[in-house]
């Protein structure tokens, strides 16, 4: 909680300039401070918002209430009070919702000297952003972390309070980066408070702390009335006011400006109020601006079309329409206008007003105007926005100059408004086959923005049009990237194939490339792929048709190796494959191999059973999505790095991991639909029986609903993983068998398999067992690797008797003991510990059986740790049960920061992992500190903990 006497202090400095007599119009203190009648609740808590920034501690607020709520003024008041805090300042202007990252430009403006300060990918990033440098389009999470690191260095100087008002808005690229920030402040002295007015559309920073504001209560709300009025109030008039107004109090103030001194002292007006308020509101300030000057109005309507309120800008585009010098005067007496270094209009809802009451011949020539009055060098799509605003018809030289604009808003990642500027290109652009060419364009962008319902209807125009071939089979693959991305379901397969195939006759690396993206999207549909037999045979069916490159990339090795496996088996694929991993394995990966295929060569390294290529692909295809900052595909490359760990017997890494998944998903708004997989494997490996479970079956249905196949099968293994180490055989039999349906889709099906003979020897299934034996033997024969080898004589094992069990046993161990697979390594000891009891062997029994128990408690894979202690138990040795240690109540952050300190990261560096501020990322390592009793990194890396931490000892 805050410093009482700081909140007091804070109260008391308000307090005063609320006491302060004016003349003056609503802009006055006077009636600024009578707005915040009622409002001591809020000030109060604005007041504990400072005092806790005063003292270190991150603070973000929305205020969140419909227009003239009195938002702006509680922002007004943190200001006023804010004592030594620095201020940043921005706003939302609706006119501006199409340039990308105005608003965060406003915010960041006056520390661009500090760029140099921030690690040189989030420098460039902001550099590029901000137009001082060229370079293709940052990640929009990777600006957000710039913009964060920026600011908590300048917060750490001296405390800063970031006040941003009209957040609703904000272009997207700017809202998405401050939502960004303000979801990972944790240990800085800065605060971010956003007023957002509420409106039809989905609310803007939704789950971050907030103020509801509502009406004031009869007795504030008539106090203010009577204040706004300084004549003579009828008791029926007042009452009719205070009813409309329901305690809005700029309605409160703005009311009776509509009504004559005679209509308000003697109630003769009749009533006027039909419709919302804010219309209401609206209608009373077209009728103050209808009764100005013509050049007043005209004034204020160039200032109502100039988003930025620049002054000299505002003069010149004045000057092109005659307008005299002296009309400002006229605007600023009339209350509604202030002119100083820039125009403030006295409520956003007077600009609105002056541009909607316009007609659109007056609109045209004040943008006409403003165009030529904007420097078309220094502010290209300004100059290009006024045009088109300026245009009564298709003009083929403004939508080249918007496409321009379009081009560099891709540039600086502002995808919504590379989408609104191709938009209105389109719709004056006269050529038919240039106008669906530019939906086509606006339809990508939109899709790129995550407007996919907006994407589709360009599509439905574009398509429309008179497309060349290559544009159409353009269409088709925007279509499938839609449907893969929104939901990675069953619907983008089938588009994906039909792109693909339109492209071999036109672009064969193109269609390649739209190939081996179907086998990502057949891989997320697995058994729900629509169309005839799995989606992986269409995918290969179609892909071994496509023409080959004459020098094959890694991804086209790729591609082959999959077309085989699903055209002509397992066995026959297994070479292909083991030379396209070898390939992606040999050297570091490209950025866009990352984006796009490494995941895909991981996957096939399970498949394989290839252990160390596994390793390798998820840790560097994690490495460099983080390197690049690409916040966005980071859920996958996080979710294939855990399911490694977790396998490997890192349990302690692949919670960090799926806790970084969980950060992910919060500060991009829940845009993760991996996370529940790997968390859901992470507590069936450690059998956590109820958590597994209830994890388990929400992301069954989950995946059912979506079309996500991979989800049921992933899910089926995890169960009978999670059922066999609990000892539940029954149940883990008829998971397992669910999960190996189709026993050629990639990865966790051969892990079904092999739990599936272990659950149908165990459940008395032998013939069940047997069946899945010869599947899983035919592969592992096939794949070759020691991880593949050793998994098959441990479950081939349970199959024989006598010396030839013991031998398979002992080879399983060896074979395991060379892999980086722990898990399955201690399973086989323990496999070979419990025949051991059962043939009276007790001593070498218990050798066995307490290695695998050490193993499985060291891991913290608990049932089978359990399942290894009864066993020792039945031999006559007794063991204490035993947990994972707690690593001394470290927090899943605190243990990742830890892990990452100890493997020789700097704290910048861990930051930029992590997204989080340095300043962050030292607080934790303090408590880290404190909680491990080390002072040193090398003392950490040696503390006994390292292991629970899943970092390297040594």
């Amino acid at each position: 909680m805050p410093d009482h006497d700081e909140t007091t202090a804070f109260l008391g400095r308000v307090a005063v300039l609320g006491s302060v007599p004016s003349a003056r119009p609503s802009t006055s203190p006077a009636v600024f401070w009578a707005a915040l009648r009622g409002r001591q609740n809020e000030c109060k808590t604005l007041a504990g918002l400072v005092a806790a920034v005063q003292a270190n501690r991150s603070q973000v607020l929305v205020l969140r209430g419909e227009a003239g709520i009195g938002k702006t003024a509680l922002l007004d008041f943190l200001v006023e009070g804010a004592g030594r805090c620095q201020l940043g300042r921005a706003a939302g202007v609706e006119s501006e919702l199409e340039l990308p990252y105005a608003g965060l430009h406003q915010l960041c403006g006056p520390y661009l000297d500090r760029l140099d300060s921030l690690p040189l990918p989030q420098r460039d990033a902001l550099r590029t952003v901000f137009g001082l440098q060229g370079g293709g389009a940052p990640d929009r999470f990777l600006v957000g972390l710039a913009a964060l690191t920026l600011l908590a260095g300048v917060a750490e100087e001296q405390p800063l309070i970031c006040v941003i008002d009209d957040a609703q808005w904000l272009d997207q690229a700017s809202a998405q980066a401050l939502e960004f920030v303000a979801r990972r402040l944790d240990a800085e002295p800065l605060g971010l408070v956003f007023a957002v007015r509420e409106t039809d559309q989905e609310p803007k920073l939704a789950g971050l702390p907030e103020l509801q504001l509502r009406g004031l209560g009869t007795e504030d709300a008539a106090a203010l009335l009577e204040s706004a009025v300084p004549g003579t109030l009828d008791p029926r008039v007042r009452d009719r006011i205070l009813a409309e107004s329901n305690g809005n109090p700029l309605a409160l103030l703005e009311l009776p400006r509509v009504l004559t001194a005679a209509e308000l002292a003697f109630g003769t007006a009749a009533a006027r109020s039909t419709g919302p308020l804010i219309n209401r509101l609206e209608q009373g300030f077209i009728r103050q601006l209808a009764s100005l000057p013509p050049q007043t109005r005209l004034l204020l309507l160039v200032a109502a079309a100039e988003p930025v309120g620049d002054i000299p800008l505002l003069w010149r585009a004045a000057e092109e329409l005659g307008i005299e010098a002296d009309v400002a005067a006229t605007a600023e007496e009339a209350g509604l206008i202030e002119f100083h270094d820039r125009v403030r209009f006295r409520h956003p809802l007077v600009r609105s007003a002056m541009y909607q009451s316009a007609t659109p011949a007056e609109r045209r020539q004040v943008h006409r105007a403003l165009a030529d009055a904007t420097d078309a060098e220094a502010s290209p799509d300004r100059h290009a926005w006024h045009r088109a605003s300026a245009a009564l018809g298709p003009d083929e030289a403004v939508a080249a100059e918007l496409e321009s604009s379009a081009d560099r808003a891709v540039s600086l990642g502002g995808l919504a408004a590379a989408a609104a500027f191709h938009e209105t290109a389109a719709s004056l652009t006269p050529d038919p086959i240039r106008r669906a060419q530019r939906s086509l364009a606006a339809a990508q962008a939109k899709a790129g923005a995550g407007a996919f319902e907006d994407a589709y209807k360009l599509l439905a125009f574009a398509q429309s049009g008179p497309l060349a071939e290559a544009e159409l089979a353009r269409v088709d693959l925007l279509r499938a990237q839609i449907s893969y991305n929104s939901i990675h379901g069953n619907q983008a397969l089938p588009l994906m194939l039909a792109a693909a195939r339109r492209f071999e006759s036109l672009d064969g690396a193109v269609a390649r490339g739209t190939y081996l993206d179907a086998l990502s999207a057949a891989l997320f549909a697995g058994r729900l792929a629509p169309g005839p037999g799995p989606g992986m045979r269409q995918v290969a069916q179609a892909a071994r048709t496509a023409p080959r490159a004459e020098a094959p990339s890694k991804a086209d090795l790729l591609l082959e190796g999959m077309a085989i496996l699903y055209t002509d088996g397992y066995v026959a694929s297994a070479g292909p494959l083991h030379r396209a991993i070898q390939a992606f394995g040999s050297e570091d990966l490209t950025v866009e191999e990352a984006f796009r295929s490494a995941w895909v060569a991981a996957v096939a390294a399970v498949d394989l059973w290839d252990d160390v290529h596994w390793d390798v692909l998820s840790r560097r295809h994690l490495e460099v999505v983080r390197k690049a900052g690409a916040l966005s595909l980071l859920p996958l490359a996080l979710a294939s790095r855990a399911i490694f760990d977790i396998h490997s017997g890192n349990l302690a890494a692949a919670g960090s991991l799926v806790a970084e998944s969980n950060w992910i998903a919060e500060v991009t708004g829940g845009e993760n639909v991996l996370t529940p997989i790997p968390a859901s494997w992470l507590a069936a490996m450690r059998g956590h029986e109820s958590q597994a479970g209830q994890l388990i079956q929400a992301t069954i249905n989950d995946a059912t609903a979506s079309g996500q196949g991979v989800g049921l099968t992933m899910m089926n293994a995890a169960r009978a993983l999670l059922c066999n180490g609990l000892g539940r055989y029954d149940d883990a039999l008829v998971a397992a068998q669910e999960a190996a349906t189709e026993p050629l889709e990639l990865g966790p099906t051969k892990w079904a398999l092999a739990e599936l003979v272990e659950a149908g020897v165990r459940s008395g299934k032998a013939d069940v067992a047997a069946g899945a034996f010869d599947l899983l033997s035919e592969m592992t024969r096939a794949s070759g690797t020691d991880y593949a080898l050793g998994v098959a004589a441990a479950r081939g094992a349970l199959l024989r008797d006598g010396d030839s069990a013991e031998e398979l046993y002992r080879e399983a161990i060896d074979r395991l003991g060379r892999t980086r697979i722990q898990v399955e390594l201690a399973r086989a000891r323990l496999l070979y510990g419990e025949w051991l009891r059962r043939r009276n062997r007790r001593a070498d029994a218990r050798c066995e059986l307490r290695t695998a128990h050490e193993s499985f408690s060291a891991m913290g894979v608990e049932a089978f740790a359990e399942r290894a202690r009864r066993e020792l138990a039945a031999t006559g040795e007794t063991v204490r049960r035993r947990t994972v240690e707690t690593q001394q109540d470290l927090t899943d952050q605190e243990g990742h920061i830890a892990r990452l300190a100890a493997e020789g990261l700097s704290n910048p560096e861990i930051a930029a992992a992590l997204y989080l501020s340095r300043r962050t990322v030292e607080w934790h390592l303090r408590k880290v500190f404190s909680k491990l009793g080390v002072t040193t990194r090398r003392q950490l890396r040696r503390h006994p903990s390292v292991d629970q931490l899943g970092m390297p000892a040594g």
